[in-house]
C-alpha cells in the first residue's frame, strides 16, 4: 500500500466485509439502527408500540372507542470503542505482494468482530425466559442422552411466550455439538442460501449457531442465548480510518476507529439457557 493510493473508504468497506463474515452474535441480530450512528456516545431510541386490544362486534349495537396504544421506548448506546493500528516496513513493503495489507485489513477486521461478539454475548442477563432453564448456581447439565429434551424445553418457553417461530436461534458452545454428534442427531439445512458464520444447522425449528464467545461463567456454566431477529440489536461504525507515516520508522501505517453498542430490546423474545458439559453414562 502507498499513502498516495489509500482511499478511506475503499479502506472501510473491506474492513467491515471482513468484520460481518466473521460475526456470529452480530449477524443474527437486528441491525436497522447502524445508519443513525455519527459520533461514540451516540444514543438510538428504539420505540416499542404495546398490545392491540381485540374485542366482540355485535351488529348495530357496538359502540367503538378507540383505544390510546402505549408505547415505550429503549435506548440502544453507542458506547463501546475500539481502535487498530498496524505498519509495514518500507523495506518489508518493496519485497511483499501488495495483498499483505488485504491480509492486514482481515486480521483486524477478525480482531474487531470478537471485540463485538463477546459484548454482545455478555447481554445474556437481559433475557427475559430464564425460568426452569438453569442458572449459575444450578445449571442444566447436558450430556448426550438430554441434549434434545434441552432443545424442545428451549423451544416450549419461547411457544409459552409467543414468540414468533420464524428464524428462531440459540448461540451454542463447541462441546454442545459435540453432544449432538454423540446423539447421533443431524441438523438439517432447509435454506442453503442460510450461509451465515456460525451456523451449523437447523434442529426442532431452531437454528443453532456455534460460538467460542458463548459467556462461560465459573468456569462450568454456559450461557447460551436464543431469540429471534428482533431480540437484540446491534449498531456498528467505522468512524475513522486513516493512512499515515509513523515518525519512528520508515514504513505505511494504518489506523482504525470503530464504534458500536447492543441491547436486548425485546427480553419478552429472548432466552438464556444456563448449561454445564455432563459426563457421558
Amino acid at each position: 500500500m502507498s499513502i498516495d493510493n489509500f482511499i478511506p473508504a475503499v479502506w472501510s468497506a473491506q474492513l467491515i466485509r471482513a468484520n460481518e463474515k466473521a460475526l456470529v452474535y452480530g449477524n443474527v441480530a437486528n441491525r436497522n439502527y447502524e445508519g443513525e450512528i455519527s459520533a461514540f456516545g451516540d444514543q438510538v431510541r428504539i420505540n416499542e408500540i404495546g398490545a392491540v386490544s381485540v374485542a366482540t362486534y355485535t351488529k348495530n349495537s357496538t359502540v367503538i372507542s378507540p383505544e390510546t396504544l402505549e408505547d415505550a421506548q429503549r435506548i440502544l448506546e453507542i458506547n463501546q470503542a475500539k481502535y487498530f493500528a498496524f505498519e509495514i516496513d518500507n523495506i518489508d513493503k518493496a519485497q511483499q505482494k501488495p495483498k499483505v495489507m488485504n491480509d492486514a485489513m482481515s486480521e483486524a477486521g477478525y480482531a474487531l468482530r470478537d471485540a463485538a461478539d463477546q459484548y454482545i454475548a455478555a447481554l445474556h442477563d437481559e433475557a427475559g425466559i430464564i425460568s426452569g432453564l438453569g442458572t449459575t448456581g444450578t445449571p442444566i447439565e447436558i450430556n448426550s442422552s438430554n441434549i434434545i429434551d434441552y432443545i424442545s424445553l428451549v423451544g416450549q418457553k419461547m411457544n409459552e411466550n409467543n414468540v414468533p417461530t420464524i428464524d428462531r436461534y440459540m448461540i451454542c458452545p463447541p462441546w454442545f455439538f459435540n453432544k449432538l454428534n454423540l446423539a447421533k442427531i443431524t441438523l438439517q439445512n432447509p435454506n442453503e442460501n442460510f450461509l451465515v458464520e456460525g451456523h451449523m444447522g437447523r434442529v426442532l425449528g431452531i437454528n443453532l449457531f456455534m460460538s467460542n464467545n458463548v459467556v462461560n461463567t465459573s468456569s462450568t456454566k454456559y450461557k447460551i442465548i436464543g431469540g429471534v431477529g428482533n431480540s437484540i440489536s446491534f449498531a456498528a461504525q467505522i468512524l475513522d480510518m486513516q493512512a499515515y507515516k509513523p515518525e519512528s520508522a520508515f514504513s505505511d501505517a494504518v489506523k482504525g476507529l470503530y464504534v458500536y453498542g447492543a441491547k436486548v430490546v425485546r427480553p419478552d423474545n429472548t432466552v438464556c439457557l444456563t448449561a454445564n458439559i455432563a459426563a457421558e453414562a
